[in-house]
């Protein structure tokens, strides 16, 4: 086992945040309001008693987003994850199916499918992990050497879970799975800090742009979905989002 810095992690994210900031601006610039409109429950929002065309656009643009941004964001994690464990562990990127990081510590081999946090699949999303653990395994048993025992491990970026032992494999959550990867037991608060390179210019931008989307949608959807006296049309909403469409041979 090695041990990595906190300057070499801080690097490692100074070169690699910026990607995170340019795909989330880059989503919300491509975004067109049909397609938003098209994923999410126009029923939740009449609900909710939404009556002017910009609170209805800031409430699906914020839905849409944050599942957009959960999902960069892991991605970003999961190589950071893996850049840690490949200086403290000679960890690597797996090739194989629905495995992300392998290494060997102990003479024990870990396979590891990397998730954002603790909540993130239903029943049959786990049964297909385990059936990838348990897939990889058989892949692995045919080509042991000096490794006696390979263990699964679901490891997710922050939350908690603390009955670890799911039987199957292990699920590792915040503090203990930063901490299996690499041997630092605070290194799940200590990546913090560089996590915030240059957060405040980048999210500046960001929110300009947010403010010309909200702008551009609720043009669109005055036009659309309103009548003359600014009064939303929900059955049109609806309709839009809902209607069955007559598909011709």
């Amino acid at each position: 086992m090695k041990s990595i810095s906190q300057k070499v992690i801080a690097e490692y994210v100074e070169r690699n945040i910026p990607d995170f900031h340019k795909n989330r601006l880059e989503k919300l610039k491509k975004l067109k309001l049909k397609d938003v409109l098209k994923r999410k429950n126009p029923y939740l929002f009449k609900v909710k008693n939404i009556t002017t065309a910009s609170d209805f656009i800031k409430t699906i643009l914020e839905a849409y987003l944050s599942s957009q941004e959960e999902s960069l964001f892991g991605g970003f994690l999961e190589g950071l994850a893996i850049f840690i464990c490949s200086n403290v562990y000679n960890g690597r990127k797996s090739s194989t199916e629905g495995i992300d990081l392998e290494f060997e510590k102990n003479n024990t081999k870990y396979i590891v499918s990397i998730k954002s946090g603790p909540n993130w699949g239903n029943s049959s999303q786990i049964n297909k992990m385990k059936s990838d653990f348990n897939k990889a395994k058989r892949i692995l048993g045919t080509n042991r050497s000096t490794i006696f025992n390979v263990i699964a491990v679901n490891g997710c970026c922050y939350g908690k879970d603390d009955l670890p032992n799911k039987g199957d494999y292990l699920k590792l959550c915040g503090q203990r799975f930063w901490e299996f990867i690499s041997g630092n037991e605070n290194l799940y608060t200590e990546i913090i800090q560089p996590l915030g390179h240059k957060a405040k210019e980048k999210n500046e931008l960001f929110l300009r742009e947010y403010s010309k989307v909200i702008n551009k949608f609720s043009l669109e959807f005055m036009k659309m979905f309103c009548d003359t006296s600014g009064e939303i049309l929900w059955e049109e909403v609806i309709k839009f989002n809902s209607a069955k469409r007559i598909v011709t041979a």
